[in-house]
């Protein structure tokens, strides 16, 4: 998909994008710390696992943001943050410009109808003592979108069908499926709320490439065809720049750089992004003996103790003295593309 075909990009929080989309969701300063414990009958707090700290983000109608990065970096957390299977530490989420960190319950489950998932492990997230039916039918009858039976078990064939299934799988358990025929379930419980926006927690990574490929070309066909948003994350680089329009890219905790997704692949700009892309391997054994590849020193810090400044400083091999002691700010370098390291210059306009 080329770069004129995707939607226009723009800051990552605040600022109204070119020709005035609105988003559909915006993160402002996202933080997500976990506290570590000691003792049993009294616990005290020791520690914080800082698994996402000031992170913000918009995310536009019809998009697809990829967030990519290493184990570990924050990607699924932020994810779990927006869905709200993890209260926020500190930070504000607007979803059609409703603030959900102030909701009730009972606020948060209507808005969970156009909020949903698709969970990374098909294995795991589909009740084995529940008919494949009964799953995808199940979040209509809890939110009471379709009340007749009837009608539910004739929109339950339908997303089967949607998501290249056979009607007749809605008789059957997951344990009779396929790992890739699970996953399209997922999708197909997901489709069920009729969402505009889902999140795709590594929604392929468990899936034999060939398998990867159909569900990728079916989340694209869908995207398409409902008009959905998602955030999709994943590990996989490859398959982020054939689904995405923008990449954000994370690194413990924190966003290090955001852009288009073919300018991201074509000229990344921050060190941690050009070494991640590096290490893509080239089906071209010539090619891949010539390239460079950027091989960084040292170990992934611990988010318990994350360092000062610049949390990628300790393993940058362009590090001065001045980024160990100040966060370098996500600041645009060009139109669309932010950068969080103040050793990057701007492009010179000619």
């Amino acid at each position: 998909m080329s770069t004129a075909s995707r939607k226009a990009s723009s800051s990552p929080a605040g600022s109204s994008p070119p020709g005035g989309q609105d988003a559909l969701l915006e993160v402002r300063h996202l933080k997500k710390y976990f506290p570590v414990t000691e003792g049993i009958f009294i616990q005290t707090e020791i520690a914080q696992v800082k698994a996402v700290d000031d992170v913000s983000f918009k995310i536009y109608r019809g998009e697809t943001l990829g967030m990519v990065g290493e184990s570990g970096c924050g990607k699924t957390t932020t994810g779990r943050c927006i869905l709200h299977l993890e209260t926020p530490t500190e930070g504000e989420i607007f979803y059609n410009g409703i603030n959900l960190t102030k909701l009730d319950r009972k606020s948060l489950n209507r808005m969970r109808e156009q909020i949903q998932v698709i969970f990374q492990d098909p294995y795991s997230s589909l009740n084995p003592r529940m008919k494949i039916g009964e799953i995808i039918s199940e979040p209509m009858r809890v939110h009471q979108i379709e009340t007749d039976k009837k009608k539910r078990n004739r929109r339950v064939h339908e997303l089967l069908e949607t998501c290249g299934l056979s009607a007749k799988m809605a008789d059957r358990y997951p344990h009779e499926m396929s790992g890739g025929q699970r996953q399209r379930v997922g999708i197909a419980r997901a489709l069920s709320m009729r969402p505009e926006f889902i999140v795709c927690d590594e929604a392929v990574s468990a899936l034999d490439v060939s398998i990867q490929a159909q569900v990728i070309n079916l989340l694209e066909d869908l995207r398409d065809e409902f008009n959905l948003t998602y955030l999709f994350i994943a590990h996989d680089l490859s398959v982020v720049r054939h689904l995405c329009h923008r990449v954000a890219v994370m690194y413990l905790g924190k966003m290090v750089e955001l852009s288009e997704c073919d300018d991201l692949y074509e000229n990344p700009t921050h060190p941690y992004t050009q070494a991640l892309l590096s290490a893509i391997p080239v089906p071209d054994p010539k090619v891949e003996d010539a390239r460079e590849h950027q091989v960084l020193k040292g170990e992934i810090p611990s988010p318990i103790n994350p360092p000062s400044g610049c949390v990628f400083h300790p393993r940058c091999p362009k590090a001065v003295q001045n980024c160990s002691r100040q966060i370098p700010e996500l600041r645009e370098i060009k139109p669309g593309h932010w950068v969080a390291c103040d050793e990057v210059s701007a492009p010179s306009i000619r």
